[in-house]
């Protein structure tokens, strides 16, 4: 049961966050020399102007189709990670966060590919004389499989193993401490909106931790579209970010991101929170208290969206 409403909570937040990540993507790879946005509430309202709402929803599929295969993973490495590492602490709690982080990519990295690439198709142009070249996301992860096969389809998995094992080891542990110092009893009044906190704090503390990593992950999996290369590699992609834009670089689309990873994380969990309440009755704040394995299983799928 706590697996359907992760796969429910974790759709919600998907409805919710998505515009942002939108955003995000298109500052983190625009051109330098010919920049089409100013900032985050500038590219907002260009997308809309030009595309319309629907143009900040582009790619959404791929993270809803992903969603119930990744949280599956997530929710079987952690819990039974916990299990083998049998206490419950902030560190066992980094470790299976870790692990779940790292094995969920193998569905991630081309999910967040089929994403990316379809949020940037038609960037700058009109609704009505932009020509679609991707039909939907299934349909990108084709055509990129005829013309570049198994690699091309997994573009970008290095640096989505180095941000996903690190940012879900992070926002277990930072939940942990929250949940921990700001007490969680059954019969406290302010229960949920704790947990609210400390799931929106965790997301925002996960994604500092590894935005660096994300600019370079967002780049390589950008690069090539309009049959043009320029990068070769993460530290060829990294090199050459920084000559042309400085360390600067590395903060492209942080502030779209931070504003969607409290509200994600929020929406994920209420409607966890909810669905739980509603199948449970009074069982559900019990959850709070849970064994290792399921006391954070209703947050997993808060931080990416994947994913974190």
């Amino acid at each position: 049961m706590d697996f359907l409403a992760g796969c429910i909570g974790g759709a919600a937040g998907v409805l919710v966050g998505h515009p942002f990540d939108t955003v995000k993507v298109r500052l983190q790879v625009q051109s330098v020399d010919k920049p089409l946005y100013r900032g985050t509430f500038h590219c907002f309202q260009s997308i809309i102007r030009q595309e319309s709402m629907l143009g900040l929803y582009k790619g959404i599929g791929s993270p809803m189709m992903g969603l119930t295969f990744i949280n599956a993973i997530v929710f079987g490495v952690q819990g039974n990670t916990m299990r083998m590492l049998s206490k419950d602490t902030p560190m066992n709690q980094f470790l299976a966060g870790a692990a779940a982080g790292a094995i969920q990519c193998v569905i991630c990295c081309p999910m967040e590919l089929a994403k990316t690439r379809m949020q940037m198709q038609g960037t700058g142009e009109k609704k009505s004389s932009s020509r679609k070249v991707y039909k939907n996301s299934l349909d990108c992860l084709a055509r990129i499989y005829q013309r570049e096969g198994l690699r091309g389809v997994n573009r970008g998995m290095v640096t989505t193993l180095i941000r996903e094992t690190p940012g879900f080891g992070v926002y277990f542990l930072t939940y942990d401490l929250l949940t921990r110092s700001l007490g969680c009893e059954p019969e406290d009044p302010y229960m949920i909106p704790k947990l609210l906190f400390a799931g929106g704090m965790s997301g925002i503390a996960s994604w500092l931790s590894t935005y660096p990593v994300d600019v370079i992950k967002s780049r390589l999996q950008a690069d090539g579209v309009g049959g043009k290369y320029q990068y070769s590699s993460i530290m060829d992609c990294t090199r050459k970010s920084i000559q042309r834009e400085g360390w600067r670089v590395f903060t492209r689309g942080l502030t779209s991101t931070l504003l969607r990873a409290f509200p994600v994380n929020a929406a994920t969990f209420a409607t966890v929170t909810l669905f739980l309440l509603y199948v449970r009755s009074d069982d559900a704040p019990k959850d709070c208290e849970a064994a290792p394995g399921t006391h954070h299983a209703p947050l997993q799928q808060q931080v990416q969206p994947s994913s974190l």
